[in-house]
């Protein structure tokens, strides 16, 4: 199950809006295929695994990350092809929460004599998949907030001069970040003020992969001419501010990853209106001092009750800078 998972990865820029998911089939205790999805309207993994078998896939047994689908979609359901296939077990890891999906494979593999199993590496095959899992049950995408900071908290000096305060692998890193996002987001005030790109610029990524690039504009001063509405790739302006309704909207347009790139007062907002899901924090080892400018803009807080609280997932160093990743106690 862990080669899989390992599998699923390899689609972890190009499968969106679909979940990544892996699969290996074991004969006589013999891997014969693997497979994983790769784009959208492609073989899923058990159909990929299934062609590449060096041998009959009829009495093996089949490891998925994820439930096998029973509808047709973009491609036909692959539990047809296992069952056609005759194999003997199938052993997926977690269910699909697509109510379209979620445990309906277990009662037609069964019925047609197939071994089922579910709930290997669980946690592992949902963290891949933890923006199409909330979607999926929240209606909303998960929302990460990307962040490049000094140690004291500081985003840029207090007159704005902010590059570079990261290292260059940190900004490398941010691009595999955008790559496995649906889409990207930021102010009004970040494309007046920096005129940024907001794509992807890693080797060998298509333009058709190219994150949706969302701007928030409720006062209406982006002109058009800024260069993140001629990019490859498509533009969305927002006129309204961002709250639940917007998120789900985000949601309906199947946005399972939704990364936040903007400065404090957008990040305070989100923080506020308890929208922000994990923030991952580029720390670099030096200090800006006092009146350089902070993460999060917000009203003064006045007793620590009403702090916001995270909890640490992850921490690594990335060059000469850590890397925080941090999410909401109940994510």
């Amino acid at each position: 199950m862990q080669r899989a998972i390992e599998l699923a990865k390899n689609g972890i820029h190009s499968c969106k809006p679909n979940p990544r998911v892996g699969c290996v089939i074991v004969k006589n205790d013999i891997v014969i295929g693997e497979g994983w999805h790769k784009k959208t309207g492609g073989d899923h993994a058990e159909i990929m695994a299934l062609k590449s078998c060096e041998d009959s896939p009829e009495g093996s047994s089949v490891f998925v990350s994820l439930e096998p689908c029973t509808h047709k979609g973009r491609t036909p359901p692959c539990i047809d092809s296992l069952i056609n296939a005759k194999v003997s077990s199938v052993i997926f890891s977690s269910m699909d929460p697509n109510p379209k999906v979620s445990g309906k494979s277990i009662k037609l593999l069964e019925t047609a004599g197939i071994e089922v199993s579910h709930g290997l590496l669980e946690e592992d095959s949902q963290e891949l998949n933890i923006g199409f899992f909330n979607r999926m049950r929240a209606n909303k995408p998960f929302v990460r907030s990307k962040i490049g900071s000094s140690l004291d908290g500081k985003i840029a000096l207090h007159n704005g001069e902010s590059k570079w305060i990261t290292s260059e692998e940190s900004r490398k890193d941010v691009q595999n970040l955008r790559a496995r996002s649906c889409a990207i987001m930021t102010s009004n005030q970040t494309v007046l003020r920096d005129d940024p790109s907001l794509n992807v610029r890693l080797d060998n990524f298509s333009s058709d992969d190219q994150p949706l690039r969302i701007v928030i504009d409720s006062t209406g001063k982006c002109g058009g001419n800024e260069k993140i509405f001629h990019l490859p790739g498509e533009t969305l302006l927002h006129h309204h501010r961002v709250d639940q309704s917007f998120l789900e909207h985000l949601g309906s347009m199947e946005i399972n990853d939704l990364l936040v790139e903007s400065g404090p007062r957008m990040n305070g907002a989100l923080l506020e209106s308890g929208l922000i899901d994990e923030l991952i924090i580029y720390m670099s080892p030096c200090i800006l001092g006092k009146d350089a400018i902070d993460m999060f803009a917000f009203p003064a807080i006045e007793k620590l009750s009403d702090r916001y609280s995270f909890v640490i997932r992850d921490l690594k160093t990335i060059g000469t800078d850590m890397k925080l990743t941090l999410r909401k106690n109940n994510v």
